[in-house]
């Protein structure tokens, strides 16, 4: 059997400035790929077994290239961390195993997609091979079932189809992208809130499952009218709705804001957005808006928010140059710039 050759693969991480749970309702969302992210270099031999160790964990990661792309399979890998290494591993079927080395650069448990970038980092170190979208969706595919939660695909898109210096307004009817240029004079700084958050154990799933029932009669949230909103009578589904509808117009508002280097109008729609997620989606927690209260304190912020898809992790700001130093926070910060998209190459 003939042996590849060794590749190093990088993915980034991401930010997503706005519209988050827009994703897997057919909306918009505008996320940006950073220059923090996870690498893997990975040795291809003749035997059945992929064996990686990681800077961030204790035990190593060890996987038969056979195993079966399902739920109940990949649940029973140890540690817990090698079952996104299971389904990366059962998504792509890479011909041989081998052994590799992950280091990464992004916090865990921040919202700033290192799970996406360790999937897609070791399906590209594993030979997968493709168009941005083949290569989001099947690493999506592999993620869900190691986790048993239905992800969205914005993770996977915007690090596999990423233009430096740019964010990604994507369209997730139809998984169409068009890069929005960052402006010199903006700063883009992510905080973390101290509360580190796991989306398997939070009420993620059951807003995914409050907007497919909001969305039952009226089609896909992220393409309704506002007036359909007034139709669901259950006022908990109709805020839900009503945050998906009216997020997917801020979205809008804020890539013309930014195109146009209006960091102030832009900054506005960031805080309109957080505000929508913690009343309308009731995603905040106390940890969040309290940090966001407190940076839109500091002058030249113009304007914060959860990101991600809340419970928990960072905020995002958008600020004037040097307004805010990473140094002053306890839990961590990072100014982060827009990077390029994954990438891999040969040894």
């Amino acid at each position: 059997m003939r042996v590849p050759p060794p590749r190093h693969s990088h993915c980034p991480g991401r930010v997503n400035l706005i519209g988050d749970h827009t994703d897997y309702n057919a909306g918009l969302a505008l996320p940006m790929a950073i220059d923090l992210g996870t690498d893997v270099v990975f040795e291809p031999d003749s035997s059945e077994l992929v064996v990686l160790q990681s800077d961030a964990e204790e035990e190593h990661a060890e996987v038969h290239v056979k195993i079966p792309l399902d739920h109940d399979s990949l649940r029973s890998v140890r540690p817990a961390w090698a079952r996104y290494v299971a389904g990366m591993v059962a998504a792509v079927r890479p011909r041989t195993g081998g052994w590799g080395r992950i280091t990464t650069t992004l916090p865990v448990g921040a919202g700033l997609s290192s799970s996406a970038a360790l999937c897609v980092s070791v399906a590209l170190a594993l030979g997968l091979q493709g168009e941005p979208s083949r290569l989001a969706r099947i690493c999506q595919r592999g993620e869900q079932e190691a986790t048993g939660m239905p992800g969205g695909m914005m993770d996977q898109l915007v690090t596999t189809s990423a233009v430096e210096g740019s964010a990604l307004l994507i369209d997730f009817a139809d998984l169409s992208a068009r890069p929005v240029s960052v402006p010199e004079t903006a700063e883009i700084v992510v905080v973390h809130s101290g509360q580190s958050r796991n989306l398997p154990v939070t009420a993620y799933a059951a807003r995914r499952a409050e907007c497919e029932a909001a969305s039952y009669h009226l089609g896909p949230l992220g393409r309704i009218d506002p007036e359909a909103i007034l139709g669901i009578p259950d006022p908990t589904l109709r805020r839900r709705a009503r945050h998906v509808v009216t997020e997917c117009d801020r979205v809008r508002w804020f890539a013309d804001a930014l195109s146009s280097g209006d960091l102030e109008e832009a900054g506005r729609l960031m805080t309109a957005s957080h505000q929508s997620l913690a009343k309308d989606f009731e995603v905040s927690t106390p940890a969040l808006d309290q940090l966001v209260g407190k940076l839109l304190q500091v002058p030249g912020v113009h304007g914060a928010r959860l990101t991600g898809a809340g419970f928990g992790g960072c905020v995002v700001a958008l600020t004037e140059s040097g307004v805010l130093d990473p140094k002053d926070f306890e839990h961590g910060a990072w100014r982060v710039r827009a990077s390029k998209a994954a990438s891999v190459e040969q040894l």
